[in-house]
Parts: C-alpha cells; structure tokens; sequence
C-alpha cells in the first residue's frame, strides 16, 4: 500500500469538511440578508402574485365569457328516480371540465340556479362551458324534462340587497342529510319563496356551483385526516393507560383489598412489588371511518353556495334571506350549510360587507367557483338540488299563473278567491277565450251554483251574453239584485214556466216558426230530434213513430213557411196542430193542398202512398206527448203561440242575457226542456253562415245538468262536442257525474277546461281526482269546507292546479253592484222583454190558433205566386 493515501485520504475529508462550512456560512450571510431585508422578498412575492392574479383573472373573464345557459321546465307527472339524478349529477361533473385547456380552475364549474321573480314558481337553469352544452342538453329525465337555450337574466336594480354564502360547517368527513324524494327536496326552498311579491321588486336567487375536486388537494387533506386520526387514537390510548394504572393503583391501596390478601395469606411480606399492568396498545386506524365521504374519489365534487335577495321594500329582502336559511336547515346531518362570517352585537361580517363583498360580487357576475372553505361533497348528497321540482313538489300560485280579475274586463272569467301562503286573497281569472267549457261537481248547497252565478253576472257586466238555464228557478231571485242596472235591463230577458203567483205570466215560443229566417229541415230536425231524446225513440225501438212526427212536422213547417212569406206569421202553426194534422181529414187534406209545391218528392209520396195504410192505432204515440203538453195550461199557453219571441239564435248576436227556468223535471218538463236544448243546438250550429271573425262569444250555464241530461243526453254531450267550433262555451253543475248519461259524462270531462269540486261523498268525487291523478286525493275534497273548491284550470294552453279556491259569495264579490230597490223593476223588465202576457189570455190564443190556421189554408189552397215579403229575424232585437 502506498504511504501517501493516509494523507490524501484525510486532506479530501478536509477539503470537504471545509466546503459543508463555507455552505453553512454563506446560508447563514443569506438568511441575514433576508432578514435584515425582508421587504425586498415580501416585496417581489407580492409582485409575482399580483402578476400571475391578474394573469388569471384575465383568463377567467375570457373563458367567463364563453358560457351558455340552459332552461329545464318539467312536466306536471315529472318524477325521476334515484338513478336518473345521480346520472345527472354525473353529467355536470363531466361538463364542467369542457374548458379550454388554458382556463383556470376557478371557472371550470357548472352552476345550478333557482331563480325566483314572480314569473314563476321557481325556475331552474344549467349554466356551464359552451363545450358542454352537448351534453347537458340531453337528459337521463327523458320526455319529463324539456331542454331550452335560455337566454341571459337582466335584473332592474332593487334598493335592498342582502348576499349571503354557505359553507359545510360540521364534521368535515360526515355527509349531509339524506333527504327523501317524496316530498320533494326542493319543496322548503319553494315555501321560502312561495310568498314573493314581483310589484314590489322581489327577488330571489340560489346559486349552486359544481367542480370536481382537485386531487393533490384531496391527497393532503386525507394526509392530515389520518394523522390528525393516528394522533387522536394515540392520545386516546395513553389517557386510557393512565386511568388503567390509576385504578390498579387505587384497588391495591383500597382496605378491601389488604383485607383479601391477609385472609388469603398471599400478601407480600416483603413489600416489594406491585402487579403488573399492562396499558392499551393503540388501534389501527381504519382508513374508511377516519376519510368519511373522502375516501374515495368517484363522484366527489366540490361546491359553492351563493344566495342574493332583493327587493324595493326595505327588510323583505332580509326576511326572504332568513327563510332561505331555514330551507337548507333540512338539509343539515352531521355536516351542515351554515352562513359564512361572524356577528358582533347587531352587524353581521359576511358577504355583505367588506372585505367579503367584492369578491362575492365578482363570483356572482362571472360565476366562479371559488369557496373559501374546500366544501367538498359527493353526489349523492346533493341529489335533491340536481333536478327540477318533481311531481312531489306543492307550487304556489302566483299572479303571473292566473291572473287577477278585473271587474268589467270582457277578456277574464271570475273563478274564485284564492288565499296565497301569506294569508292575502285575491280574486282569480281565467281567460275567457281559454275557458271552452267548465264542469263543477260537488253535493247540494256546496257552492256549485254560487260560483256560476258570480261568474255568470261578471260577465253580464263586461258585456257578455249569456244563457242561463235553472229549472228550480232559485238562481233568478238570488241574481236579480246584482244585474238591476239600467245598462243590463235592456239585455235581459226571463222565460219562466212556473207560472206563480195569483196572475201569472207566461212567455211564448213556437218550436215550429218561421218567422224569424229559420232553415225549414233545420227546424224539423230540431223538433224530432227533442221529441225522440224525451222519449227515448230511435229507429230500432221506435221507427214508425219517427217517421210519423217526421213527416207531419214537414207539412207544418212548411205551412209556417208559406204564412210567413204570405206576410201572415200570426197564422202560423204550432206542436199542437199535430193532432188535428194526423186525425182531422179536412185540416189535413188544406194544409198538403196549401204546402203542395214545397215539399219534397219522398214526403209528398209517404202522405199519398203510406199514411192512407196506416191503422188509426199507429198515431198514439205520437199524439201522447201532445196532449200532455196541451193539458198543461202553462205548456200549452208557452207553446201554442204562432210567433212566439224567444229566439237563441237573435239573443246569441245581440249579447242578449237570458234566463230560462223550464219549471221542473216530470215527463212534460223534459220534453220542453228537450225542445230547448234541441233549438239551442240548432241555433248555434246555424251560426256557420257567420265568419268565424264575426261570431259574438256566448255562454249557456246549466245548473242540475242531471235534470236537463235526463231530457236530452245526446244533445247535451253534442253541445260540448260541437260548441267550442262557434265560440258557445256550455258551462255545466251537476251533484253526481256517475247520473249523467255515459255520452255526456265522457263529453264533458273530456273538453272541459275547467274542472271544479266541492266537497261530497268520495265515491262521487272520484272521477274528478283522478282526472287530477288523485292529487288531491278523494279524501282531502270531500272534507272541504262549504264554498270551497279545488279547481284546475287552462291559463295561456297550460293546465293549472289543481289548486283550493274559495268560491265568490255574491255578497261579498258584487256588494257594490247590489241594487235591491230596482229588482223589481228588472223583473217586469226582462218579462217584458220576453214578451210575457197574462197565462189566460194566452190560452185563449192557443185555443183559437186552430181555426185561424184552417181559415188560412182555406185562402191558400194553393201555393201563392205573389211576390214573397221576407221577414226580418225577430226576438231580442
């Protein structure tokens, strides 16, 4: 070995020994520099900083700026499982990422707002990265959801403004609650706001901002967690050791046991020692109950919660703040949002308020996710806030869903009171050309008939013309105050076939005139048709009968017609001359003399060829109705008028207001009835000479529809078929929908667009909740209160409700229009109109009618050559 590497060996140790100090000590010059002067590294930290911030601020605004927003409004039947929404929440997670690769962190999120402003219940958007409109576009809601490409939000400045912002307070491991679907989640956020006022300014808006979490920071969270887990465990188990050597201690020391070791005679003698006790051994701690919700890395996000609340009235925002707070109380569990900042005495420091707000303001503008505190969260805990309100959500009703009603505003049909949740009430409209037809369903004394009246004369005041058909007669006294007004008097007319008091007075009508322009076969159907609905005839059960009434109502319509051109329509034909027709072989043989050249080949060959065959038997059934008619002197007096004044057709044009009372619901009283609705039904159908432009709206009310039904059901279920075609819109009441007729009952629930019901029995609501989809079900309507509905309605083509309505008391509503000393002159007023006369004085008329009509066919027994004088349509003109 060589002599010298002793010596090199211990001058390289030198050497480096030399070098570790000569680094020591030009770090130790460094740190002295640094520390005597400190400003100039805080000073250049603080440049770089303020560079790289506005660096990326800079690219925040320009990715801000590249967003898009998008609108979901759900069906009524909206109900997504469990699956759905996670799906979603997924899909957010995923699109919030589809940033430029230069954008920062901070506006790489999706954001979930719940909008509030009186135009709405609660309206929710999806605002995110232009590059995942693709793919939020499409739901896993399915046709329940519809996607629209929502444009910006501009909001008009309120003068009271509070902000605010929740952080996850609690164990930062522990979940939130986990809040069922049935009801829905979003349904205390709905209530918070369920009272909004938009007239004065109120305004309230949630905001939820979704990212994912970053990973390193993840990674040095879970480090501290298990340490600061390790750390707890560690201290648990001394504190554990210690109190274990403190009681063994103690026990040996107790006289109980010296006492056990003298009488056992195991005591030490010696005195040297003690048992020995062996301390608690830390546990290992489990990864999954130190980490919590942050153990794994799948569906776990990071969150903002941003509110703002507005409004022109001062401390209306502050309340709606409040109430907000309440609502995401529910969501509390062993982690909870809480509001951001502190409060000394009566001040709040948060959002509102410096240094907070700027920051605040600049989020809220440019929707950057940047909480303070991590907030992170998974999926499945948000579940409630990842969807649009659900079947299982109560919405509130507010002014922009059904409008208020304005007393004389032609354009709105009154509905009823509707109470909001902060205790106002206010008088709802529908719009009438929206309210086709209407149904109210509900037991006796309920309120039915209550609401149609108020709905009824609203629309007699904002000049509407209407038909309303009462056979009790109840609904005329109790309306008679509210439309005695000097403006309505000349409108209204009242046909009432109940003929009391000591001189009754009774209106006319003939079924069979002419001299109001009717077309001839229209008429003749509209009579047969009435008769064979009252009577049950069709061509199986009764065709002989059919073709009997047929062919004797054409050779009197035809009579009318030939008196009527004559320039004679006070010698018309009436329902009554039937009988002579079919059994007096004179009147017979000068009215088809008299009519030769008007009828048709087919019935002028049936009168020559057939009737001579038939036995005098055959004319029974046809001759039955007619002479219970003709012994009823009210029936007979109404009926056996030549030209009577009633005419549906003159009071539809004219915005005539009608009241009909038929005077009760025996066979006689159904077959007038059934006259009626068969000629209203002509008369509507014949509005097609009219353009559709020109039609005047007109609204027939039916109170006991099961009394009118029972008269004519195919007519009935014919007018809510065929009306809406020439703006007629039928308003119907029954007690029981299971009575009406099947054609009329299918008709009526179909093409109703409104739909009420005031408490009965449940079986006899039924069919109306589950129209509803029993929501409500059966039971919460049939313990209603009197006077109140539940109701859906159709507001600008979208159905409404059902939603409680308290039906409008004429007392209350119309007390200003109330004119009780001038009802009476209404009513001799609306007689008058409908050409009344004394009951005996017109059953003389009818009597002699016969023989004016035979003394006319004696001067016509021959179709007239003269020149024809057109007669003007009549009645209510």
């Amino acid at each position: 070995m060589d002599a010298s590497a002793p010596y090199l060996t211990d001058r390289a140790d030198d050497t480096a020994a030399g070098q570790a100090l000569g680094l020591l000590a030009g770090l130790v010059d460094a740190a002295g520099w640094v520390i005597t002067h400190w400003y100039v590294p805080v000073a250049a930290a603080i440049v770089v900083w303020a560079v790289s911030e506005m660096v990326v601020r800079r690219l925040a605004r320009k990715a801000s700026a590249e967003r898009m927003a998008l609108e979901l409004v759900p069906s009524r039947h909206f109900d997504p499982g469990l699956e759905e929404i996670f799906r979603r929440g997924v899909q957010l997670a995923r699109a919030s990422t589809s940033m430029p690769w230069w954008a920062p962190r901070r506006t790489k999120a999706v954001q979930i707002r719940l909008r509030a402003d009186g135009s709405s219940p609660l309206r929710y958007r999806i605002e995110g990265p232009a590059g995942g409109e693709r793919l939020l576009s499409i739901t896993p809601f399915g046709p329940g959801v519809t996607v629209n490409r929502a444009r910006p939000l501009v909001d008009k400045p309120r003068e009271h403004v509070v902000r605010a912002e929740f952080i996850l307070r609690g164990k930062p491991t522990a979940p939130l609650r986990d809040v069922p679907l049935d009801p829905d989640p979003l349904q205390p956020l709905i209530d918070a706001v369920s009272d909004l006022r938009a007239e004065l300014g109120d305004l309230a808006e949630v905001r939820l901002d979704i990212q994912r979490a970053p990973k390193w920071a993840l990674r040095a969270r879970r480090l501290q967690l298990m340490s600061d887990a390790r750390r707890r465990e560690r201290r648990e188990a001394q504190r554990a050791a210690r109190w274990v050597r403190q009681d063994a201690t103690g026990i040996e020391d107790s006289l109980a046991w010296q006492l056990q070791q003298l009488v056992s005679g195991k005591q030490d003698r010696g005195g040297g020692g003690r048992r020995l006790v062996m301390p608690p051994v830390p546990r290992r701690v489990d990864p999954q109950d130190a980490l919590g919700k942050l153990a794994g890395d799948d569906h776990l996000v990071r969150v903002q919660l941003l509110v703002m609340c507005a409004s022109n009235t001062e401390g209306r925002a502050q309340a709606r703040l409040a109430q907000l707070q309440a609502a995401f109380d529910v969501f509390g569990g062993g982690s909870r949002w809480a509001l951001r900042g502190w409060r000394v005495g009566p001040w709040r420091f948060g959002a509102d308020r410096w240094p907070s707000r700027r920051g605040f303001e600049r989020r809220w503008r440019l929707g950057h996710c940047q909480p303070p505190r991590p907030n992170w969260v998974r999926l499945e805990e948000l579940l409630g806030l990842l969807k649009p309100p659900t079947v299982h959500c109560r919405l509130p009703l507010l002014a922009g869903d059904l409008p208020t009603f304005e007393f004389g505003n032609p354009e709105l049909l009154l509905q009823g009171i509707y109470r909001s949740p902060d205790g106002r009430r206010r008088l709802v409209a529908s719009y009438a050309k929206e309210t086709l037809f209407e149904v109210g369903v509900g037991k006796a004394g309920g309120g039915k008939t209550e609401r149609a009246l108020a709905q009824a004369i609203g629309w007699a005041h904002a000049g509407g013309g209407m038909l309303f058909v009462d056979p009790h007669r109840d609904s005329w006294p109790r309306a008679l105050p509210f439309l005695a007004h000097d403006a309505l008097m000349q409108r209204i007319a009242l046909i009432d076939l109940n003929a009391n008091g000591t001189s009754p007075q009774v209106s006319c009508w003939n079924p069979l005139g002419m001299h109001q322009g009717q077309t001839a076969h229209e008429v003749v159907e509209a009579t047969a048709d009435a008769f064979a609905s009252a009577l049950g005839w069709d061509d199986a059960s009764a065709p002989r009968a059919l073709t009997i009434l047929t062919a004797a109502l054409a050779v009197l319509v035809a009579v009318n017609e030939t008196a009527c051109q004559a320039g004679r329509p006070e010698d018309q034909a009436t329902v009554f001359h039937l009988r002579a027709l079919l059994t007096d072989p004179a009147f017979r043989a000068a009215a088809l003399a008299g009519v030769e050249g008007r009828l048709e080949e087919e019935t002028r060959s049936w009168w020559q060829t057939v009737f001579p065959t038939l036995p005098a038997d055959s004319f029974a059934v046809v001759l039955n109705p007619i002479a219970r008619l003709a012994a009823n002197p009210v029936t007979r007096a109404f009926l056996g008028q030549p030209a009577g004044v009633y005419n549906i057709r003159g009071a539809m044009d004219s915005k005539m207001i009608v009241w009909v009372c038929p005077g009760g619901n025996g066979p006689t009283d159904r077959l007038i009835t059934a006259l009626l609705a068969r000629d209203l039904l002509r008369a509507v159908r014949s509005r097609r000479d009219t353009p559709e432009g020109q039609r005047v709206p007109f609204r027939p009310y039916f109170d006991e529809l099961i009394t009118l039904t029972g008269a004519a059901p195919e007519t009935i279920a014919s007018m809510f078929e065929d009306f809406r075609k020439y703006k007629v819109h039928v308003h119907g009441m029954t007690q029981l929908l299971a009575r009406l007729p099947n054609p009329v009952r299918l008709s009526l629930v179909q093409n109703a667009s409104t739909l009420a019901s005031t408490a009965g029995s449940q079986s006899a609501i039924a069919p109306i909740t589950a129209e509803w989809g029993d929501r409500p079900g059966p039971d919460v309507v049939a313990a209603l209160d009197r006077f109140e509905h539940y109701m859906s309605l159709t507001v600008r083509g979208t159905r409404v409700g059902p939603v409680p309505i308290t039906g409008p008391h004429l007392n209350e509503v119309f007390a200003d229009y109330a004119r009780p000393r001038q009802a009476a002159a209404l009513e001799r007023s609306a007689r008058a109109m409908a050409g009344a006369a004394p009951l005996d004085q017109l059953t003389a008329l009818a009597t002699d009618q016969l023989s004016r009509v035979g003394d006319f066919l004696a001067q016509h027994d021959a179709p007239t050559t003269r020149p024809a004088a057109r007669l003007q349509k009549k009645g209510y003109q």
